[in-house]
């Protein structure tokens, strides 16, 4: 989408958005490269070592025998189909499928645990689930709880009340044309985590892909050029995953590298991208980090062309490192999950400056703006915001009009993070203006949390805040008030821990717990979330030796 441009002011200059009325994502990221070429659209390497190669006129008749199998359950337009399935071409084909019959697609981490899983398919009103034997475990509890429920298609097989996904669609039809969306039809939700609360369903259109690729195609140097590949270790059920790297690829018909980690290991991830020969990569902060920990990097023999990078501030070190080890500059970026990609660097059109996100992506108005909704000037500091309308931005929260009003200050979507701009253009993130913590490039809220907390017996109050870390850029730390007459320490605090992470998921769970007698609240009763962190945050730098 991007036009050829020598500098980043021609960029702008030239760039023109092209949203056409009718947009199905299945059309644009399959259907279309579907021209029986064998055009490679995965590789995928699944956990026996061996690697898979499909091409888009395979994910065209797969998809379309997966859509029918779900429009042969009685899923419809406008219906919500849950994808609980790690990176892997049954992942992809269950987006594709939801897509194609106009459906809404609801993908959901893996990892996570029943309580988790529970309020996002009860909320969505969730009425098919896509999923293996994993995520057939973690739903045991709570499907007896789902009203909307009517159907579980599992890709390993059939179970007790469950589908077999694929023996079903073996007798399918492959014939299942692709439902006439338009581009402001919803496409997916997303959950985001928000500081007050249950999380808050971001419904996105199909046009949202369109409305990324502009954020994709600059900090990725110019994507697509001839022999890219690209690969992310983030989960393809979460935005970055998502929409930063998987559907933009097919879109342009961009081979994507498909391989689930149970766990983030620095060595198989250079191992990977030099033997498939990754071009383009989007690595987050942490994983950078922990990458970095990885001895004379260069021996791999890489053959990467670009590296993005979001969620967490790049610093000059991680810059530096990353010259010297792959021979380029990482291409920081920004957004949120409600309006993604919408700030970035690009080193080959313009210098990279340590500390700084970048630029506005061209066909985005971002702006730093303050409380009464009015710009404000070059090196003043107040809330990042990015004007109405824009095709990458959400529709709005699900079932949750209040919510959704509340993110805007009249034409300006306000991202909840405060940050400032000099004269040229260059943003750069200052913090959150609320207690949504950053950690491990996921963004936590302390409500769903402190929610989970306190349904354990021995808690009588909770509070979730982050602190600072070196690897996560945040640790979660919960401070609990134990009930009258349990006794505090660290077999309860391992007890709590394990609690968390069993109901919501392992990057939910605070990975400190301290006790206190009480909390500091407000008149009203609300936990001062603020105060806290900088009493914990000051006791944690006076006693640093």
């Amino acid at each position: 989408m991007l036009p050829e441009a020598a500098s980043y002011e021609e960029l702008v200059r030239r760039f023109r958005w092209t949203v056409p009325a009718a947009f199905n994502i299945a059309e644009a990221c399959c259907d279309r490269w579907a021209d029986g070429s064998g055009r490679v659209a995965l590789i995928h390497l699944p956990a026996d070592g061996s690697t898979q190669r499909i091409t888009f006129d395979a994910l065209r008749s797969a998809s379309a025998r997966f859509a029918n199998v779900l429009k042969a359950q009685g899923i419809g337009r406008g219906e919500r189909v849950a994808v609980l399935l790690p990176q892997g071409p049954e992942a992809v084909l269950a987006h594709l499928a939801i897509y194609r019959l106009g459906a809404i697609a609801v993908p959901l981490f893996q990892l996570f645990g029943p309580d988790a899983l529970e309020f996002r398919l009860r909320d969505s009103g969730t009425a098919g689930i896509v999923t293996d034997d994993l995520g057939l475990a973690r739903l045991a509890g709570v499907r007896d709880r789902l009203a909307d429920l009517r159907v579980i298609l599992n890709v390993d097989g059939a179970r007790p009340g469950v589908l077999s996904l694929w023996e079903m669609a073996e007798r399918a039809s492959d014939a299942c044309p692709v439902a006439p969306t338009a581009a402001d039809d919803p496409a997916l939700i997303v959950y985001t985590s928000g500081t007050t609360g249950t999380p808050k369903g971001a419904l996105h259109a199909h046009r949202t892909l369109l409305g990324h690729l502009p954020g994709v195609e600059m900090p990725q140097d110019l994507f697509p050029q001839p022999g890219d590949l690209f690969w992310t270790p983030a989960d393809w059920a979460w935005i970055g995953g998502l929409l930063d790297v998987l559907l933009p690829s097919l879109f342009h018909g961009v081979p994507v590298l498909a391989h689930r980690m149970a766990k983030f290991d620095p060595e198989r991830a250079f191992g990977i991208m030099a033997e498939h020969g990754v071009r383009n990569a989007f690595l987050p902060p942490t994983a950078l980090r922990m990458m970095r920990q990885v001895a004379d990097p260069v021996r791999y023999g890489h053959r990467l062309r670009s590296i993005g990078s979001g969620g967490e501030t790049l610093g000059a070190e991680t810059l530096d490192w990353g010259r010297a080890a792959f021979g380029l500059t990482i291409n920081e970026f920004y957004g949120q999950t409600e309006c993604n990609l919408v700030v970035s660097n690009c080193a080959r059109l313009m210098p990279v400056r340590p500390g700084s996100m970048g630029r506005p992506v061209p066909g985005h108005e971002v702006a730093i703006i303050g409380t009464d909704g009015t710009s404000l000037q070059p090196g003043e500091a107040g809330m990042i915001a990015i004007r109405r309308p824009d095709p990458v931005m959400f529709l709005g929260y699900w079932n949750n009009p209040a919510a959704t009003e509340a993110k805007f200050r009249g034409d300006w979507l306000v991202t909840g993070d405060t940050g400032s701009v000099d004269e040229e253009g260059y943003l750069t993130f200052l913090g959150r203006d609320d207690d949504v913590i950053t950690s491990a490039g996921y963004r936590i809220g302390p409500g769903e949390v402190e929610d989970c907390l306190l349904k354990h017996p021995a808690v009588a109050l909770a509070a979730v805040v982050g602190l600072p870390d070196a690897v996560r850029t945040e640790e979660v730390t919960a401070v609990v008030v134990p009930r009258s007459g349990i006794e505090a320490g660290p077999a309860l605090a391992t007890e709590i821990q394990a609690f968390v992470r069993e109901r919501l998921a392992a990057h939910l769970y605070p990975r400190r717990v301290l006790f206190a007698e009480t909390l500091p609240l407000t008149a009203t009763g609300k936990v001062m979330r603020g105060v806290l962190r900088k009493t914990l945050g000051k006791d944690a730098a006076e006693s640093d030796p």
